[in-house]
């Protein structure tokens, strides 16, 4: 008989969902300790565990002889990849990418929208009791349907996003690291995404991301945050926009070149921002970013939901089963990509 496999979640699962990774095989054996740091979980949990789901409950190497899987409850881990246990050989490690999708991608159909039908300066206007008389003119909108969208990032979000906007006869650029294969195979929740990459009018490598964005009215960043990625959107690529183009950031702060992207909307290079991600979170009330009128900042929300648990869960049922059957994980992160 196959051995027990005991698990550790560290999360306050409500106890249907918990109930639906019991019922997948008697093998399981789960154990739900809410912890937000390692210190809080005892000493016997950890020397048992084989599989850890956290969000950043992370044990020392030595505390937990028998882990040999870490599910993380986020879809980027790139501030928890210098913990020692990480390192540990033949640890297998997943993320919560795809899980976050349906919402995410709702998100940046807002911010297109929204930036599209100038909406920060509507609601200006309505602060300030105004009924603009050139109202024709300056709020004539940027509509989806005649305009081309470069997703930097043609991961799960980028390929959800490219789902959704097909209809309005969006055109669609797109980045990807390996451009010259554009299917994607990691987790995706059913009938979302673009698994063959078939969605989109060219896909670029990200080394020739400056020849996208000089054809696109809107670009959205849903790039990993990786050595290769960091400030991948700076001076030189502001420069190579469409003037009176818009910047959605949805990914990692860090990415886009913060003083780089303040000169671009001061000079009105870029028209507008969508920001809902920064290198300093909170962002500090200093920040420049919070006084400009064609900007509209979220606190790193895009992926939040009624949903999320049921969805992270759903992910984390599959790779159970794939585990289970000796099958590949969705989702292995890798060093050598960083992601």
């Amino acid at each position: 008989m196959s051995h027990p496999i005991e698990i550790l979640i560290t999360l306050p699962f409500d106890s249907g969902l918990v109930n639906k990774l019991r019922g997948i095989s008697s093998r399981l054996r789960i154990t739900v300790h809410p912890a937000r740091n390692p210190e809080e979980i005892p000493a016997e949990l950890w020397s048992k565990v084989e599989v850890l789901y956290t969000n950043r409950a992370l044990p020392d190497p030595n505390q937990a002889p028998n882990l040999g899987w870490i599910q993380f409850h986020l879809a980027g881990i790139d501030r928890l990849i210098g913990a020692p246990i990480l390192r540990k050989p033949d640890l297998i490690i997943t993320t919560l990418s795809g899980a976050a999708v349906p919402q995410m991608a709702e998100y940046l159909l807002m911010a297109l929208l929204a930036l599209g039908h100038h909406i920060p300066d509507i609601v200006n206007c309505q602060r300030l009791v105004e009924w603009p008389r050139d109202r024709w003119q300056r709020f004539t909108p940027k509509e989806l349907s005649t305009s081309t969208v470069g997703i930097v990032g043609y991961g799960s979000v980028g390929r959800s996003l490219a789902r959704i906007l097909k209809p309005f006869g969006t055109t669609i650029l797109a980045t990807k690291r390996d451009a010259k294969h554009p299917e994607d195979n990691e987790y995706m929740p059913e009938g979302m995404g673009d698994h063959e990459g078939i969605l989109i009018r060219r896909l670029y490598p990200w080394q020739a991301v400056r020849s996208m964005l000089k054809e696109c009215d809107f670009v959205v960043i849903s790039a990993p945050l990786t050595p290769e990625t960091y400030h991948l959107i700076s001076t030189e690529e502001f420069v190579a926009m469409k003037s009176g183009s818009y910047l959605i950031d949805v990914s990692r702060g860090g990415i886009v070149d913060q003083e780089a992207l303040l000169i671009a909307l001061n000079e009105g290079k870029l028209h507008g921002a969508f920001l809902d991600v920064f290198p300093e979170e909170p962002l500090p009330p200093e920040s420049p970013l919070w006084q400009l009128p064609n900007v509209i900042i979220t606190p790193h929300i895009a992926g939040n939901s009624s949903m999320y648990d049921e969805r992270a869960v759903k992910l984390f049922s599959d790779n159970l089963h794939h585990y289970l059957g000796d099958l590949p994980l969705f989702n292995r992160f890798d060093f050598d990509r960083g992601y």
